[in-house]
């Protein structure tokens, strides 16, 4: 049976369409600021680094025992439009539980920034972190992070080439990788895509050289989300890069990324394979 989307607005709704959705993004504020609480008393935690002249040009550096052996960069979602840096810290405790470094920036939102902006406060934002922590870099997004993250690997990617070689990894979670559907919703009124959607869109441009891809979904979220994961895998796959898709069973849009916090979680050790 033929079926076209006509509520783009639903498409994209996440909190309504989740039971107890209304409970996000309140519940991650507490575990958030326990943990940067005690990696802070361990002396552990660097906050609001700038990257940048922003206000909001700022990171969070979490080290972990020792030295580090590289780099894990996580970019928040929000639709590029809320949240910021301080909601996430509890999910920097896998990569740092496997001697990882964990940098999680804040960025300008929408209106203030468009995305091509963001895009490059975030290439700024990964090169300040690896500037102080040396070894490979992996890249992790949320939603919009998703896109922010494999723009960065993409061919028109505003970091330094001198990184390019650095990043071993690049994992989107729930990422939004065409931005020209999202142009039909209400909210782009504040986001303000136009021709820009086509040249931010990942799954439009070819990954640089040497790729290395995952793309990851809950599998009961919205089937736009399920579709965005499945399609920047299958097109990047075509164009070289080594790639999979994984529909995690049982989650949502809003607990998928709680596997990050746990190092013995699936979605973790994927993310810190060699």
């Amino acid at each position: 049976m033929l079926h076209a989307i006509t509520d783009w607005d639903d498409a994209y709704a996440n909190g309504p369409n989740i039971p107890g959705g209304e409970r996000w993004p309140s519940a991650w504020v507490a575990p958030a600021a326990a943990f940067r609480e005690r990696l802070l008393a361990e002396g552990r935690a660097r906050l609001d680094l700038a990257y940048g002249e922003a206000p909001r040009n700022r990171f969070d550096l979490f080290l972990p025992e020792g030295t580090p052996k590289g780099l894990v960069v996580f970019i928040h979602g929000g639709f590029w439009l809320r949240l910021d840096k301080s909601y996430w810290s509890h999910l920097a405790a896998g990569p740092l539980a496997h001697g990882h470094a964990v940098a999680m920036p804040s960025y300008t939102l929408c209106p203030e920034a468009n995305i091509a902006a963001i895009t490059l406060e975030m290439a700024h934002a990964i090169a300040g972190a690896a500037d102080l922590v040396p070894g490979p870099i992996r890249l992790v997004g949320h939603s919009a992070g998703g896109q922010l993250v494999t723009r960065m690997v993409s061919h028109t990617s505003p970091l330094p080439e001198a990184l390019w070689a650095r990043i071993a990894l690049t994992l989107s979670l729930s990422g939004l990788h065409d931005l020209r559907p999202l142009l039909n919703t209400g909210m782009n009124a504040t986001i303000g895509l136009d021709a820009m959607a086509a040249a931010e869109s990942p799954a439009l441009l070819a990954p640089l050289p040497g790729t290395r891809l995952i793309c990851w979904v809950g599998a009961a979220e919205r089937s736009e989300f399920l579709r965005q994961n499945a399609l920047l895998a299958n097109i990047w796959k075509g164009l070289g890069a080594a790639t999979d898709a994984v529909e995690e069973p049982d989650r949502h849009h809003f607990n998928v990324i709680d596997g990050l916090s746990d190092p013995d979680h699936p979605l973790c050790r994927a993310l810190m394979a060699q």
